[in-house]
């Protein structure tokens, strides 16, 4: 099958061409021709196989019939982006139909997006919070809804977004097509899917796990060898983009800082980040500025970097399912990618539940010549942030005995 079976709107098949689309990935096989038949449609696939071209297409060609300059089509995804990569797509691939796309999120002006809104267009693409802000001030209409898309159902969830997507369906039409695309289906979005479709078709791509096409080794360190053994990794593995992933932004950023002083092209993308700073690291990272960008669960959703040769765990996701989002990144589009794991004594049962996932028992590796008996310091410094220095006052002018006992003087450090 090529993508010229489909038969889109010749302005929609000019973009499919000048993207160099040939042949569509198997969950855009399935699902285009369901969305385009207007089906409400469950996709469920893992990231990397071509989810947001599988829903784009079939809305450009739908909205190529009908009004122009008032919305008609929604997308809510839960990070700014993952918002913006869905935008450029829809740039791209919607560059002839002269429909126009606006992206709404926070940790940007409120006006300038409002400003869009009212000079028309057709898609929106938003984060729910800031949708709602929209939404409760009137600046933006969603009264011509014709398609839904929850885009990334399963990360919503996880970042507490269900309620506020409750509420946006309540400004919609019910009449509409829904489509809920997701990468793994727990109970909480199996109920989500029974609640916004009507009647929906389910189109499943290998999601019971991450992609075959990544293979995947443990590494058992103590923590305070993880980043001595990272850095001993990557002299000795041949990478192209590096994704590195931490627990905690603080974690996150003092990585990359260590990174970039033993010379690597390293950043990191974290929530302390303006959203002009977060693109210019992404933009950064998408065209090789930097070669290793290291980031934290909710800050690296939405990277769509397709050379992305290795994701490294240094810490340990928090679930199965986010071992499954982070592996997403690399091994993509039919590439091979690998994935690294740093595991320490109390990762074991999060091991365990990953192998479940996998189907199978991940390696356990240790790399030669690296000294994993290495004592930790007296105080593990690595991440520390530096302690306060105790400053004493100024000796107090004179006074008597109760007001020397209240202005005397005071030591003021760590509490």
């Amino acid at each position: 099958m090529e993508f010229n079976t489909f038969d889109f709107h010749p302005h929609v098949a000019a973009g499919v061409t000048a993207a160099r689309y040939i042949t569509p990935t198997p969950i855009q096989a399935q699902a285009i021709p369901l969305v385009m038949q207007g089906h409400d449609v469950v996709g469920l696939a893992q990231t990397g196989t071509g989810k947001t071209a599988a829903f784009v297409l079939p809305i450009l060609h739908r909205l190529m019939q009908g009004g122009r300059r008032h919305v008609r089509a929604l997308v809510i995804a839960p990070t700014r982006e993952l918002a913006e990569q869905t935008h450029e797509a829809i740039g791209t691939l919607g560059r002839r139909t002269g429909l126009k796309s606006v992206t709404i999120y926070g940790g940007v002006g409120f006006n300038p997006q409002a400003d869009k809104l009212k000079r028309g267009a057709e898609i929106v693409v938003a984060c729910p919070g800031r949708l709602l802000d929209h939404l409760n001030r009137g600046t933006v209409d969603l009264s011509h809804l014709d398609v839904l898309v929850l885009d990334e159902a399963d990360r919503m969830f996880d970042l507490g977004f269900l309620p506020d997507i409750r509420k946006i369906i309540k400004h919609v039409p019910a009449k509409r097509q829904t489509l809920l695309f997701s990468a793994t289906m727990p109970d909480s979005i199996l109920h989500l899917a029974q609640e916004v479709t009507k009647a929906p078709v389910t189109v499943q791509v290998n999601a019971s796990g991450p992609a075959s096409t990544v293979s995947h080794l443990l590494y058992p360190v103590a923590p305070h060898l993880k980043t001595p053994l990272l850095l001993e990794l990557l002299r000795h593995t041949d990478t192209e983009s590096v994704l590195i992933f931490t627990r905690t932004k603080h974690r996150a950023k003092r990585l990359g800082e260590q990174l970039g002083k033993a010379a690597y092209r390293a950043a990191s993308l974290q929530g302390n980040l303006s959203q002009a700073q977060r693109q210019a690291v992404m933009n950064g990272f998408r065209n090789g500025t930097f070669q290793i960008l290291v980031a934290t669960d909710i800050a690296a959703r939405g990277i769509d970097v397709t050379q992305i040769s290795h994701v490294i765990n240094y810490d340990m996701p928090d679930t199965a399912d986010a071992y499954t989002h982070r592996i997403g990144r690399t091994g993509r589009m039919a590439k091979t990618g690998d994935a690294f794991t740093f595991m320490t004594s109390e990762d074991e049962e999060m091991v365990r539940s990953i192998e479940r996932v996998l189907r199978a028992k991940v390696k356990r590796c240790t790399l030669n010549g690296f000294d994993y008996k290495k004592a930790a310091p007296s105080r593990d410094k690595e991440f520390a942030r530096p302690p306060r220095q105790p400053q004493r006052r100024s000796e107090p002018k004179k006074a008597g005995p109760f007001k020397a006992h209240r202005e005397g003087p005071q030591v003021w450090g760590p509490r």
